[in-house]
């Protein structure tokens, strides 16, 4: 029965990993140009250089699917570790648990020398299986900044550090009940956005990131 339960909670890091480690964005590079999206663009595997280079259903049909990758894991892979007995912990670290590995496997896919995209439509995916009112918060401040900037990496890292702020409004202004588990996962989430984003984080300072171009003219990093 231990072993069993082993078996089942490796099974569930071990395919939360492998299905967030689909290469979506390459395959997509393949299969409609045959390209490989990490020599163009950006060089970055993930759905916003699939936008500017694809373009718009390319790029919002690789992002729809990395969300997926990320939900997935949540509500039917965790289940297989908590149906295991091991541990005995509660659902939720299953459920974080799970998600992150898929997470880890979109920024660091087995499937193409561990170089992946940067885990936003992917960490997405997984905040909505854990607490999908606070995504649509997410998603406003994102759509805001990115509208109004035309900065996708900003938005990504303003929509993370939204999650982060609603979990602690929610617990300490609101005094609503919040697992510690969220509350920490609601930190961490940011800090692996942020230094996925490092590069940009730096091009932002310079003030030489360039911007999206909806529209026309595409190439921005």
């Amino acid at each position: 029965m231990e072993n069993f339960a082993i078996e089942n909670f490796i099974a569930m890091i071990v395919l939360s990993y492998l299905l967030g480690s689909l290469p979506t964005s390459i395959i997509a590079g393949k299969l409609l140009k045959g390209i490989d999206i990490r020599k163009e663009g950006s060089g970055n595997a993930g759905a916003t250089n699939v936008f500017r280079v694809l373009g718009p259903k390319a790029g919002i049909t690789v992002m729809l699917i990395d969300m997926l990758k990320g939900l997935i894991p949540v509500i039917w892979f965790a289940p297989l570790g908590a149906n295991s007995g091991l541990l005995g912990w509660e659902m939720i670290n299953y459920q974080i648990l799970a998600g992150l590995a898929a997470v880890f496997g979109h920024i660091w896919t087995i499937f193409a020398g561990f170089r992946g995209g940067k885990g936003v439509a992917t960490g997405a995916g997984m905040i909505i299986g854990l607490g999908p009112w606070a995504v649509l918060i997410c998603i406003i401040v994102f759509g805001i900044t990115v509208a109004a900037t035309r900065y996708i990496s900003l938005g990504s890292i303003l929509a993370s550090l939204t999650f982060m702020a609603v979990i602690l409004v929610q617990r300490f202004v609101l005094g609503q009940e919040v697992p510690m588990q969220m509350l920490i996962f609601s930190i961490f989430i940011p800090a692996l956005i942020i230094f996925t984003h490092r590069a940009n984080v730096r091009r932002l300072l310079k003030g030489e990131e360039n911007k999206m171009a909806f529209w026309g003219k595409r190439g921005a990093k």
